[in-house]
């Protein structure tokens, strides 16, 4: 390939067709406010102890917040939960009210999660590793619960036209 421009045009198409799962992340910055973000780069990451992988775009403040209170709460979304999308893909600000008009329970490590996702998980983030825009994030899952819907609805996958772009 002559350049980075070749490059995208090739791989883009065939990058951004890697299917991921939708999911709403929670943290808190450890002084009791709390926000959540939409995270489609997320994997299961391990079987014992349980763990998977989050990806979050490296200027997102939430960093900042990952380093001082390491507790997460995963959401998981099912196909007829898009409205979620809206409401969490505009993103927040670190004073911002986050959860506003949508039904939350409490997860076992004290963070909101969402009372009508197909289920959470909650956990501690491990490790991390800088991945050149986006830091990737190693969580150990401590609890987790079922949504109302898990067995009757699918989840949400989202696949991209490019590998370039959200």
């Amino acid at each position: 390939m002559s350049d980075n421009g070749d490059l995208k045009a090739s791989i883009g198409p065939v990058l951004g067709r890697v299917p991921s799962g939708v999911s709403i992340l929670v943290a808190g910055d450890g002084e009791g406010n709390t926000t959540g973000m939409l995270a489609s780069w997320v994997q299961q990451a391990s079987f014992e102890p349980p763990m998977l992988t989050v990806a979050v775009n490296a200027k997102r403040y939430l960093n900042g917040w990952l380093e001082k209170s390491p507790e997460v709460v995963l959401n998981l979304l099912g196909e007829s939960q898009a409205s979620y999308l809206g409401h969490f893909g505009k993103g927040f600000e670190p004073d911002e009210e986050a959860f506003e008009g949508v039904a939350t329970a409490t997860a076992a490590n004290g963070l909101p999660a969402l009372a009508e996702a197909l289920g959470h998980l909650s956990g501690r983030v491990v490790s991390k590793l800088e991945t050149g825009d986006h830091v990737v994030y190693a969580v150990e899952i401590i609890g987790g619960a079922a949504g109302p819907d898990l067995t009757t609805s699918k989840p949400f996958v989202h696949v991209r036209k490019s590998g370039f772009n959200y």
